[in-house]
């Protein structure tokens, strides 16, 4: 073909990818580059043009005549979405191409198709050659985000049908008659009804009484007012027609999944004919939640044995089981458990405090690491320390071991009621962990004035401390004795962000993953060392750099962006890849204890779908992100 033909033809793709997202905002040369690499590749009806069977996909696919049917399958439990039909300018096989593994998708021709085909080293190239091409192709793949945290849910909510409150009949949940207008009744009328009652939907029926629409209070901004239309009209041209229906007999784990599958708010529950008999909505079912919560609260605060305690141990996982099957994110559950973990834990030192003397000492009993920062998952032991004061009367032997006393009590009911005892002793009954303040001071500042690598260790688990019990104003006094010691030491913080970098994200150059080598464990990767701890320890640096009080990594991190000028877009993108990460921590501790293990950190990335093998990959690139600026802001 000569010159002037291909010029053509380049022309010919630019003018077509122009007409559509994101290659019309792309710059010129990657545009043209675009239109310069690809071939056009025809599929005859009924054609596979892609599906996992053959192999890592090849080449990005851009529609250019014809309709594509697809169909996914997430991986683990085999879930299958709806399928949906792509049309001229929408590009396919993004996620598998960047993940150089095969689609889990199936991509067949409707009728002739005719694509654009960008071979896959031209296209890792366009990434690199353009920021807009790069951003859409992130942006593509934070949505599979959302794909992948509803296959963890419908996987937990097959697991999740013990938890009472969540098992209850529609029947039950329904408990007002409901409210409905004729398909003709006028949207003036129904606007005002809902005024006048109170109302957040409005559920049109037939003459059968049979649902045939649905109109909430999101509605009369989007269809009514923006587009100016008129009051007078049947509220049938505004309403959301075929709402989703469930018997009385279902009960609230089919509503939540059924909310959480079509993306709705509202579950109308119908009889056997098909009749209105009332509306669930989302509020209904976190107000059975709450009901669930309020129960665990009040039978730990009013629990006079371990028994109880060891109960409510239990509720609580149940309850935080619940509220994955309900889409909570990594980050609600996990303070959810570490505040209700607290809860039992004040339960207990009151319940010691009736056998020991501590009246007339100011004192505070300190948690430490993950419970420390507000993070705990399922599987969880102790770290705890005790602060106290002593007065110049006091003697300061006696007055520790009648601390070290309560506190070996305490421990030992705590490793009870399913906190396991610390391997390493970090626990309040060790001697070197239960100190006066002034002793807690001194320590951390001979900590930070010589920063060998115990120092650094114990930094990482000691500094992440947080008051649980006894005077909060001690604690306080302690963090800001930490901050003014780091705030005149750039040293320790130098050591502090190297130690931060000797662990690595787990990715390898030609494969995915690196797994860990350990011949008991093959083909794992620890998510715990290799994944949170890269993001709790640099949030740790920042936030001790920046004097910032806070001890969750989400919250350090946020308040850190706003004084080291991180963009919004890679702020939001740190979160979700920490929070995907102790998502996955989370399924996976939850599965080990339910085929009686204790629950681990190991997961084998070979055993995730292509979504989720994606995002933690992304979500990594984010920890290595969080390291390239510990190494510009230290010289590393």
């Amino acid at each position: 073909m000569n010159n002037s033909a291909t010029e053509m033809l380049v022309a010919a793709c630019i003018e077509f990818l122009q007409a559509y997202p994101p290659f019309d905002r792309m710059e010129a040369e990657a545009l043209r580059f675009l239109a310069e690499h690809v071939r056009l590749a025809h599929y005859p009806k009924g054609a596979q043009i892609l599906s996992s069977e053959m192999g890592v996909a090849p080449v990005l696919y851009i529609l250019q005549r014809g309709k594509v049917r697809v169909r996914a399958s997430g991986g683990a439990g085999n879930v299958e979405f709806s399928a949906i039909t792509l049309g001229p300018g929408q590009a396919f096989a993004i996620g598998a191409l960047m993940a150089q593994r095969p689609t889990s998708s199936a991509y067949v021709a409707r009728e002739d198709v005719f694509c654009y085909e960008l071979p896959a080293d031209d296209f890792f190239a366009l990434t690199q050659q353009s920021t807009v091409f790069s951003l859409f192709c992130s942006q593509y793949i934070a949505g599979l985000l959302k794909q992948s945290q509803q296959q963890l849910q419908l996987q937990f909510a097959q697991r999740a049908a013990e938890q009472k409150t969540m098992n209850s009949p529609l029947a039950v949940i329904v408990k007002r008659e409901p409210v409905s207008v004729p398909a003709e009744a006028s949207i003036r009328q129904v606007v005002e009804l809902m005024a006048d009652r109170h109302l957040g939907s409005m559920v049109i029926v037939d003459a059968g009484e049979q649902p045939v629409g649905i109109f909430t209070l999101s509605d009369v901004l989007k269809r009514i007012v923006l587009p100016g239309r008129s009051l007078d009209q049947p509220i049938s041209s505004v309403m959301s027609t075929s709402p989703q229906t469930l018997p009385l007999a279902a009960n609230a784990h089919d509503a939540a999944l059924a909310m959480a599958m079509h993306g709705i708010r509202h579950v109308l529950a119908v009889d056997e004919g098909g009749r209105l008999k009332g509306v669930v909505s989302e509020r209904d079912l976190f107000k059975l939640q709450g009901a669930g919560l309020r129960q665990i609260r009040h039978a730990i605060d009013a629990a006079t044995s371990l028994d109880v305690l060891q109960h409510a141990r239990e509720d609580v996982r149940q309850l935080s089981l619940t509220m994955l099957t309900e889409g909570g994110g990594a980050q609600e559950i996990t303070q959810f458990i570490s505040t209700l973990n607290d809860t039992v834990t004040r339960r207990i030192i009151e319940l010691n405090l009736d056998r020991h003397d501590l009246y007339g000492i100011d004192w505070a009993w300190l948690s430490f690491g993950s419970e420390g920062r507000d993070e705990q998952t399922f599987t969880t032991d102790q770290d705890n320390g005790i602060v106290f004061i002593c007065t110049d009367i006091m003697d300061r032997e006696l007055t520790q071991l009648r601390f070290l006393e309560f506190a070996r009590d305490v421990n030992a009911d705590l490793d009870t009621c399913g906190f396991p005892l610390c391997k390493g002793n970090i626990m309040a009954s060790n001697p070197a962990l239960c100190l006066t303040l002034e002793e807690w001071e001194e320590r951390f500042a001979h900590w930070v004035r010589t920063p060998e690598p115990q120092a650094l260790l114990n930094a990482t688990i000691f500094f992440d401390f947080r008051p649980l019990y006894g005077r909060f104003n001690l604690a306080h006094r302690m963090r800001l004795s930490l901050l003014r010691q780091t705030r005149g030491n750039p040293l320790f913080l130098r050591m502090l962000a190297q130690n931060a970098l000797s662990v690595s994200p787990p990715l390898g150059r030609i494969r995915d993953f690196v797994t860990g080598a350990d011949p008991e464990h093959p083909g794992t990767i620890d998510l715990k060392k290799y994944g949170v701890r890269l993001f709790t320890d640099a949030a740790r640096v920042f936030a001790l750099a920046h004097q910032i009080e806070a001890t969750n990594t989400v919250s350090r991190l946020k308040r850190a962006s706003a004084l080291m000028n991180f963009s919004s877009d890679d702020l939001a993108a740190s979160l979700e890849g920490f929070n995907f990460i102790q998502l996955l921590r989370l399924r996976h501790q939850h599965f080990e204890q339910e085929h009686g293990r204790p629950g681990d950190n190991l997961i084998r990335p070979d055993e995730l779908n292509e979504i989720e093998r994606r995002i933690l990959k992304e979500a990594f690139r984010q920890a290595r992100k969080l390291q390239a600026r510990l190494k510009l802001d230290y010289q590393l």
